[in-house]
Formats: C-alpha cells, structure tokens, sequence
C-alpha cells in the first residue's frame, strides 16, 4: 500500500497498535525496550578480496558484525522490534514500507558491463530496479573517472583547456552525456562517482562539476575510497576529518550537492565529520544473505543516524543469491528490514545482465 493512500487516523491507529505492543512486550520481560547502540569501531579485518584471499575465515570484505535486536521502521518514524511486528496481523504489517527519501536503482562503470547498454536499457532497467521498492525513487550511482595505475581516467575533456592537472586523464568526449539527459528526462537522480588514485580530489570535483553538474538529474559527488591513493595503500587512504568536511564544502559551492564515501571497511571512513555524507558499503565476497544482512547492519549501526547505503548483486555472491527468486528485491527488502536509516540501494553492473538482460 502507497504512503500517499494512508490517511492520518489510520496512521494514529496504526502508531499506537505498535507503541502498545512494543510495550506489553517489553513489560513482560521485566525492562523497557532500550534503543540500539551504534556497534563499536570494527577491529581489523580479515584481507579484503581485491589481495587475492581465498577460503577466508571471515566474510571477506567486511567487518565483524555484532548481534542486534532487529526492528523495522513504519512510514511514520516509528521503530517497532520485529518480533512485535510478527505478532500482528498481516495486514498491518503490510503498511510498513520504503523508507522516506530511499533511492534504488543500478551501478555504472566503464569497465562493469559488456557491451555497454544504451541509455534505454539503462532508464528501463533502473525503472525495474525502483519498481521493487515502492515509494523510492530512481537513481544510479555513474562511475565518470576510474582509476589507471595511479591516476584518474576521466570519461571527458578538460573543461579547463591550459591548465595542468597532475594524476588525471582526460577522454576526448563527454561520455556520460546521452545518459544524464536521457536521466534528466526520466527523473533518475545520479551520483556522479570517481576512483581517484593519487589524483586531487577538490581538482577531480572542480572538473566533474564543470562538466557535468548543470544535469537537473545530478545529486551529488562520490569517492570510492578503495581508490583513494590506492598505490602507496592497501585498499585504499582513510580519509580523514579534515578531507572529508573539504569535499563537502568543494561540492557544494556548485549547488546543494550530497557526498558520498564507499568502503568496505570502516576504519577508511572520517573518524567523526558527517555533515551532508551518505556511507556507502561495497562488501561481497559473503557467506549467505544472513552473512550480508549482518554486514550491513553492522555499517548501518556504525554510522547511524547518519544515512547509508550498500552495493550489491557480485558475481562472488552470485551462488547464493542466485538462488532467490527475486534477488535485488528479496537482498533490499532484507536490508531494509535492519537499517532503518538506508537510502540508497543499488545493484552492481558486473551482473545487471543477469537480471535485465542485454538487447
């Protein structure tokens, strides 16, 4: 049932049905329901699939996740343990829904997928995507600079001929430019993301901005950290307080733009800056869907009440998830069961062909 269908006494009714069985559930245990702390900083984690481990221990690129009671958040802010939830009626719970602000949709790289679609595909295949999660909105996170050894290969000209940009490369057209009109028409919001190497990251935002942030469908900026000079450290830099509050303020000179940062590990995030962040986790590599439902918690736990967000869908998850019927639906629904403050949900190029095939 769509947000927009509920009318306020419904949603009263509805707000104190859960407050009153949260609480005779926490009465009858002896103790108020306490809220969950954020987890505690994750300790080091096991080698991160991109060093070639294999068999690992551990879920690979991720960090230990701790034990938490699930709760479930309804479209108006209230957050219900799931065993509560379990114990109404299934038409009730069917009111729970998307999260407000959630944006859902596909991953784009140069290098992710083979041969690359067409802008149709691509605004069909984000709509499916979006389609899963009612309420949410269309968006694509769009890989503009991937990183070449130790620089950034950025999918466009200079838009500052004469002037000299150390670690960065430039292509001889806009590449992205069909698509973010075609996403402009649509209504998809897009993150405009770089893999920076040793490159300037306030340079690389200057340049992106200039070239590609008049786009009504552009959102904001994101680094992937793996690549953050990645040759001098493994897995890529941990940004700091200090970087991360410069890029913030850099990219929002151009407008009221978002960042985001994407690891897999927490320790490479801003020890404590959040100001207008969205945390993104990448992990694969995991055991199961319960394995990934513990990772994200985890992140979402980490960073709360920050927003979050999570790639999925890799090939090296593709044995398990291979076996649901309706993989990017049933891993969402799962993760937003857990992280109540997600919002963006994005499945990965690398096997988008798996679930909208090619033309």
């Amino acid at each position: 049932m769509s947000r927009s269908k509920l009318n306020l006494p419904a949603i009263m009714v509805l707000v104190m049905l859960l407050t009153s069985l949260a609480a005779c559930r926490a009465g009858s245990a002896g103790t108020a329901e306490a809220p969950v702390a954020p987890a505690p900083s994750a300790p080091a984690p096991s080698p991160s699939a991109s060093a070639g481990s294999t068999a690992p221990a551990a879920d690979a690129r991720s960090a230990p996740a701790t034990t938490v009671e699930p709760t479930i958040v309804t479209p108006t802010g209230v957050a219900v343990p799931s065993a509560t939830l379990a114990s109404i009626p299934s038409a009730t719970a069917a009111l729970i829904s998307s999260p407000a602000g959630l944006r859902t949709g596909l991953r784009s790289s140069p290098y992710g997928i083979d041969p690359f679609p067409d802008s149709s595909w691509w605004t069909s295949s984000i709509a499916s995507m979006n389609g899963r999660f009612p309420g949410s909105a269309p968006a694509t996170i769009w890989t503009v600079c991937e990183v070449s050894r130790s620089s950034a290969a950025c999918h466009f000209p200079d838009p500052t001929p004469g002037e000299t940009h150390s670690d960065i490369k430039f292509s001889a057209t806009a590449e992205a430019e069909p698509y973010l009109t075609a996403f402009d028409r649509q209504g998809i919001k897009v993150w405009l993301q770089v893999e920076p190497g040793n490159a300037d990251v306030a340079t690389l935002i200057d340049l992106v901005m200039k070239t590609y942030g008049r786009h009504s469908s552009v959102i904001g900026f994101g680094v992937d950290v793996e690549w953050y000079k990645n040759r001098s450290s493994k897995d890529g830099q941990a940004v700091t307080d200090a970087e991360a509050q410069a890029w913030v303020e850099r990219t929002r000179t151009y407008g009221d733009f978002q960042v985001f940062l994407k690891h897999w590990l927490p320790a490479k995030m801003p020890p404590t800056y959040r100001d207008h962040l969205v945390f993104i986790d990448d992990s694969e590599k995991l055991k199961s869907l319960d394995g990934l439902v513990r990772e994200f918690t985890s992140w979402g736990q980490k960073f709360a009440p920050s927003p979050v967000g999570f790639q999925y869908g890799y090939e090296s998850d593709q044995r398990w998830w291979g076996e649901l019927g309706d993989p990017p639906q049933e891993i969402g629904k799962a993760i937003l069961a857990q992280v109540p403050n997600t919002v963006d949900l994005y499945w990965v190029d690398f096997t988008a062909y798996d679930i909208w095939p090619a033309r």
